[in-house]
């Protein structure tokens, strides 16, 4: 099975700051961030992940809410970190083809082919009134701007054949000139010439990476994802949309077994099932209500007055389909809270904990079960790893979970390869070059 370690400052339960040993600065800290890439890397992780988007994500009174631009944060653990593969979030809403394809591509040449690239249409009006619009685009353009933007930043990925770069000094010649093309894209989107100004890099393309699970989402994860990160929150619902995203590969021409399927897994470890129970509820009393109230009312699309803390979700909520950004996540939160017939306190107490991601608070045997379970299960091909609580969970989990996983033949004990794509057993694309 893939391990993907989900960074976020001290801990993925929004309450973790204000543990005793947290520290609350972490989020602006390259010595914290270098710590967490070496134990998962000493661990034997696939990679690292850092989220982002070009806003500020809720109240800054909540948690901290800075966050580092990634591909400047992964640039510098580069340097620290030698197998572990580098993933970063960059939205194709607001930015260009071009620069973001040169800052993969140079990013994977820095690291020695470890690259990744997390692709986001960013929802939300707030981040397009950072980019001189007064709404978002709607959901549907979002993922149609995407679809090209793919289609540009592979087109200039490829535009210099691998040997390209000669470096003839007798000759004179760096590099070949019938070796390197311009990619002319013309399409509704964009305007590209090219070719871009970095030779091919070690994997030739970053590692794709998705996360949107409605069916726009979908569609384009079956195109373009080879790795897919999700939110389910039980074993039937992981079951089906691995099964779902795996069938929409094939439909889309392409191997299943080249589309790695990770959902996430809150996990709160104690070496008693007690501790790790006495943890998951320190950490959920920690939550400030008035925060927590106020995002889960935008994340519905109403107003925070209409949420009574001590009853279930109104009826009369909106449906998807009038729900312009993060759909799935929308509809993941609602049906939950109905199917489990949850009050909004006790659902602002799931939400703290993983934001829809499954949560688990156990041994490490417990743990380990529940993950094995899953993977002989039809429903994960490995996890994205989102310790509660940074760095303890994270540590407890290489010290005592992965063994297990190991010990099962689960889980490798030594790396195979050296670039992010064949941490996860994928190939490196075809140089087009050789193709004509």
């Amino acid at each position: 099975m893939h391990f993907n370690l989900f960074l976020h400052d001290t801990g993925h339960h929004e309450a973790s700051w204000r543990l005793p040993g947290s520290d609350p600065y972490a989020n602006l800290s390259l010595e914290a961030h270098q710590h967490l890439a070496r134990v998962a890397e000493d661990a034997k992780f696939d990679s690292v992940f850092l989220a982002d988007s070009p806003v500020l994500w809720s109240d800054p009174g909540r948690r901290p809410s800075g966050k580092l631009e990634p591909t400047v944060l992964l640039a510098a653990l580069a340097v620290t970190t030698r197998r572990i593969g580098l993933i970063a979030t960059a939205s194709t809403s607001y930015n260009e083809p071009y620069n973001l394809a040169r800052r993969f591509a140079s990013l994977d040449h820095l690291s020695g082919g470890r690259a990744g690239w997390n692709i986001v249409t960013t929802a939300g009006d707030a981040a397009a009134r950072n980019f001189g619009l007064d709404d978002q685009p709607l959901h549907r353009s979002r993922y149609e701007r995407a679809d090209e933007f793919l289609q540009v930043a592979t087109k200039l990925w490829d535009s210099w054949a691998d040997d390209a770069v000669v470096a003839d000094k007798a000759a004179g010649v760096h590099a070949r000139h019938d070796r390197v093309r311009g990619i002319e894209h013309r399409g509704p989107w964009f305007r590209v010439d090219g070719p871009l100004n970095l030779p091919r890099s070690p994997q030739a393309h970053p590692l794709l990476v998705q996360a949107g699970s409605s069916e726009d989402g979908k569609e384009f994860a079956a195109r373009w994802a080879e790795a897919v990160f999700t939110a389910q929150p039980t074993l039937a619902e992981s079951q089906a949309f691995y099964a779902d995203i795996k069938r929409r590969a094939v439909a889309a021409g392409r191997d299943p077994d080249h589309v790695v399927v990770l959902p996430g897994i809150v996990p709160v470890i104690g070496d008693t099932e007690r501790e790790a129970r006495e943890l998951d509820a320190e950490l959920d009393r920690l939550i400030a209500p008035r925060y927590a109230l106020a995002q889960l009312a935008q994340t519905l699309r109403v107003d925070p007055a209409v949420l009574d803390l001590d009853a279930p979700l109104p009826a009369d909520l909106p449906g998807e389909d009038e729900i312009e950004g993060a759909k799935s996540r929308y509809t993941l939160i609602v049906d939950w809270a109905r199917r489990d017939n949850l009050t909004v306190r006790q659902l602002i107490g799931k939400l703290g904990g993983g934001r829809g991601h499954r949560t688990f608070a156990g041994t490490p045997l417990q743990i380990a079960d529940t993950i094995q379970h899953y993977f002989d299960n039809g429903a994960a091909d490995g996890f994205n790893i989102m310790p509660a609580v940074l760095p303890s969970g994270i540590e407890a989990f290489a010290a005592k979970v992965v063994p297990l996983l190991q010990e099962r033949g689960l889980f490798r004990t030594e790396y195979d390869g050296t670039t992010l794509r064949e941490h996860y057993g994928l190939p490196r694309p075809a140089d087009r070059f050789a193709l004509v």
